[in-house]
């Protein structure tokens, strides 16, 4: 059986609830998903309501946009105590930081003539939070762009016309934060950072001493040698290996959860997790018991 670590929901930049999601891996025949929406945790209690019905397990997730020096990249986060004010404190700061983004983004595009206010965008994202890709379904609508690329590349992407940069957590920082709340943390994508020009054996190296716990290395556009790249370089850090879709619903058309071709994430990567936290719970019980 397969499982998914990485999905979005309508509480950050997905199209489905937390409820669908669920019910989606179900009829797909997953064993256990993630719900790792961006700078929110706010779905999560209504995934693992509806994973304890349905018997899907869902595991508690995010996804956190990070800078490590110049380079961007993006943190997943899994099993942390969803209660921990120190995280609750963060992603209001992050949330926060998103909303002012928009504000100065939805300025831009009015200033180039572009006439979006910020009560279309919150009504466009609903319940959740607003964010780039709300804007991106917006432009498409009026008919400024034809997709969701060009949006992106023409007004939204850092260099965009309209691109408003926003506060972000430093790379050292939300590692710390995400394994202080009991939690992994694990890079996301990483061939993004390749993409970049930037040296993925680098960046997983100094992440891994900041105290990285994993990768992503299943991801359905990582290629076979690439993901044999990666277990390669997991291999030789100790760094835990994960996986997922990525899944955004209908915001990214032909794209699915995992299970099938495009990518099949093993369910035994997901108990080496739980032994690697109950290890690590084991030793610091030890170490304060001395």
């Amino acid at each position: 059986m397969s499982i998914d670590l990485h999905i979005h929901s309508t509480f950050s930049d997905g199209s489905m609830s937390p409820t669908e999601l669920v019910q989606y891996a179900q009829q797909r025949g997953l064993a256990a998903i993630s719900l790792t929406d961006h700078d929110t945790i706010e779905g999560i209690e209504e995934a693992m309501r509806v994973g304890n019905q349905l018997g899907v397990e869902v595991v508690p997730g995010l996804e956190l946009s990070i800078k490590h020096g110049d380079c961007a990249v993006h943190l997943l986060g899994y099993f942390f105590r969803p209660s921990d004010e120190a995280l609750s404190l963060a992603l209001q700061r992050l949330q926060s930081g998103r909303l002012e983004r928009n504000k100065v983004i939805l300025a831009n595009l009015n200033r180039l003539g572009v006439d979006i206010h910020l009560q279309e965008l919150e009504k466009k994202s609903g319940h959740g939070q607003s964010g780039r890709p709300h804007i991106a379904q917006i432009l498409m609508q009026k008919g400024v762009v034809k997709n969701m690329d060009e949006a992106f590349h023409r007004y939204l992407a850092k260099g965009g016309l309209a691109y408003a940069p926003r506060y972000e957590l430093q790379a050292d920082e939300a590692i710390a934060m995400i394994a202080n709340a009991g939690g992994l943390a694990v890079l996301a994508h990483p061939q993004q950072i390749e993409k970049s020009g930037e040296d993925v054996n680098v960046v997983l190296g100094k992440l891994r001493t900041a105290g990285l716990a994993g990768v992503e290395v299943y991801y359905p556009t990582h290629s076979r040698q690439f993901k044999k790249k990666l277990q390669t370089m997991a291999k030789k850090l100790d760094l835990l290996i994960t996986g997922g879709s990525d899944y955004h619903g209908a915001i990214r058309p032909g794209t699915t959860l995992a299970g099938g071709r495009n990518c099949s994430v093993p369910k035994h990567l997901l108990e080496t997790m739980k032994r690697h936290l109950e290890n690590n719970q084991l030793l610091v019980s030890t170490e304060q018991g001395t």
